[in-house]
């Protein structure tokens, strides 16, 4: 059967002696992060993932959901006790500002405690998930009326909501769109259409499900100029705010899925539903994006929280399965055979997945750092910053860390041989689960070119020129640091590759654009060669400033420079290949005819 322990300590380690989270006690919210609060909370968050959320993932998958003839969803036995719990604990408000209910603690924190949640129950997770992101773009673009009337109970997780986007002919590109909403003489609207892959589209484990539906209005501008957004209740409201008689929203199929069976991916059939405008009319894609990113940026935490539990299961596998002798002699010769954890390529696998997981930890902290600067600072020229690497660092964390999320659950699988195949050992699930993430919030590909093609290149370069030289000063800042060399050169390196990259696209890809889009998807996953490369340059220094303060964790300390020193051996040097098809431009890509495929 599966295991699961939330990685707690590593978790602390990043937040107090990575990034230093002490530094940002000026910022609202963080003042109240003290070292024994951070440790409670993170604990406590440890323990409802461990002994809540995870008991229920292989079953959840088992049973998923079942669509009613009434349109009414069941998800599996215990989401919804489960689902309770986490509301009673105040998670779902965790940091929603105090005014709408929440408790207005860093979004990091937020961020620390979704990995345990996520690892634990992908599926479930996604419920309270979607609603996260459907509070980010009430609170941005809502007018004052559908804070009050929405997010109270939004937060507290007496409602859910949704984001409905996609529609049959339509996913990437919005601006074809066909839901349309008529104006009616009170103010509303009348919304009519059908959304697909509706993530929590309809399910009973809360009094009422907010959907923020993307249509457009009689008469507007064609494409993405024309799309407005508008807030759709599963039950409309009465006039003292508490719910009444359905709206025109039902569920008309369950989407049958390769994975996250738990969760209630949904048709959704408008049918004159009443919806209220959201922001202006014909900028509703602005206002989408909010969700979007938060969403973006919840999904790269879901690739490196089923790589986390991936991981976990076939390191405890591995130092179980018996099975042949170590190239170097028998480690157990009372035994017929050794562990496979003393094979050096079984070390290898676990060594490249645990090497990404701790650096993406730490890069997914980083980030959500950053958003909670850009959201709380009061120095505006911190809060530009912070919001310029908040914008190239999503789609680089989307990507990478969903497509190394795969590929990494999919290594941790081959541990397990042909006993990895089999439903009950879970392995299958994890695989399954972690695909969805590099397809859904904008493919990985979308993520890429969305780098290359806007990120990169908005207002002058300035988010990138801003990372290049974060990484640069730290490595010169350490240059003279001889323990810190063989980390501070390797980051050099990629760092150097990634600049080089960079310039050939600003000279190549203007004239010929395929060139942008041929090399695309390897920039953005040189970029996060280079970003998890900083990121263990941080937790190396870190770790050896433990060491000479004579810090009681010397088992940790050791197998985090370890561990830094395989990723700078062997994932560094990646950035060289990625740099080099950069360069090959798009001619042998773009060269067969089409029906030649």
């Amino acid at each position: 059967m599966p295991v699961y322990k939330a990685p707690v300590e590593d978790t602390l380690f990043v937040l107090n002696d990575v990034l230093g989270i002490e530094k940002f006690n000026n910022l609202p919210g963080f003042a109240e992060v003290m070292p024994d609060l951070l440790e409670a909370i993170v604990g406590e968050a440890a323990k409802i993932s461990e002994e809540v959320f995870f008991p229920l993932n292989l079953s959840g998958d088992q049973q998923g959901c079942v669509r009613r003839d009434d349109g009414s969803v069941d998800v599996p036995n215990g989401f919804k006790q489960a689902y309770d719990q986490y509301c009673a604990g105040g998670w779902s408000g965790l940091s929603v500002p105090e005014a709408f209910g929440g408790q207005g603690l860093p979004y990091t924190l937020h961020t620390a405690v979704g990995e345990y949640m996520s690892a634990a129950n992908m599926a479930l997770m996604m419920y309270p998930g979607l609603t996260n992101g459907a509070i980010a773009a009430i609170l941005v673009h809502g007018s004052e009326e559908q804070k009050q009337t929405y997010l109270p109970n939004m937060v507290s997780g007496l409602w859910s909501g949704t984001m409905n986007l996609t529609e049959p002919h339509c996913g990437t590109d919005l601006g074809m769109l066909r839901t349309r909403a008529v104006p009616q003489s009170d103010g509303s609207y009348k919304i009519t259409g059908q959304k697909i892959f509706i993530s929590a589209g309809e399910h009973g484990m809360t009094e009422n499900i907010i959907h923020l539906v993307l249509a457009r209005i009689e008469g507007a501008p064609e494409g993405t100029k024309g799309i407005s957004l508008f807030i759709v209740p599963k039950f409309l409201l009465n006039a003292d705010g508490t719910t009444g008689k359905r709206n025109g929203v039902t569920c008309g199929a369950i989407e049958h899925k390769m994975g996250i069976h738990g969760n209630a991916t949904c048709v959704l059939n408008h049918d004159e539903a009443v919806g209220y405008l959201i922001g202006q009319e014909n900028k509703g894609l602005a206002a989408m994006f909010v969700m979007m990113n938060e969403a973006r940026l919840g999904v790269g935490l879901q690739g490196l929280a089923v790589s986390e539990a991936a991981y976990q299961n076939a390191a405890n596998y591995a130092r179980e399965r018996i099975q042949g002798r170590s190239l170097t002699g028998p480690k157990q010769p009372d035994k017929p055979a050794d562990p496979i954890i003393v094979h050096a390529d079984v070390r290898r696998t676990l060594m490249q997945i645990r090497s990404i997981n701790e650096a993406g930890r730490a890069f997914m902290l980083y980030t959500a750092l950053q958003s909670d600067i850009a959201h709380r600072s009061p120095d505006a020229s911190e809060r530009q910053k912070a919001e310029d690497i908040l914008s190239i660092m999503t789609p680089i964390l989307k990507g990478v860390m969903t497509d190394r999320g795969f590929e990494n659950a999919v290594q941790a699988q081959q541990m397990f041989g042909g006993h990895g195949y089999i439903e009950e050992n879970g392995m299958s699930q994890y695989v399954r689960d972690a695909r969805i993430a590099m397809l859904y919030e904008g493919a990985n590909g979308v993520q890429a070119m969305d780098l290359v093609g806007r990120k990169l290149a908005a207002n002058g370069g300035r988010a990138a020129m801003a990372v290049f030289k974060e990484i640069g000063d730290f490595c010169e800042e350490n240059r003279n640091n001889e323990r810190l060399a063989p980390f501070t050169k390797a980051i050099k390196k990629g760092l150097n590759d990634l600049q080089a990259a960079t310039m050939w696209f600003m000279s190549n890809a203007m004239a010929k654009p395929d060139n942008a889009g041929a090399g695309a998807t390897d920039y953005m996953h040189l970029f996060g060669l280079v970003i998890l490369g900083f990121m263990w340059g941080k937790t190396a220094k870190a770790a050896l400033e433990k060491q000479d303060a004579g810090d009681a964790r010397t088992e940790f300390l050791v197998n985090k420079l370890l561990t830094a020193r395989f990723y700078m051996e062997r994932m560094m040097p990646e950035t060289a290949f990625r740099k080099a098809r950069i360069e090959a431009g798009a001619d042998s890509v773009m060269a067969l005819a089409a029906d030649a495929f």
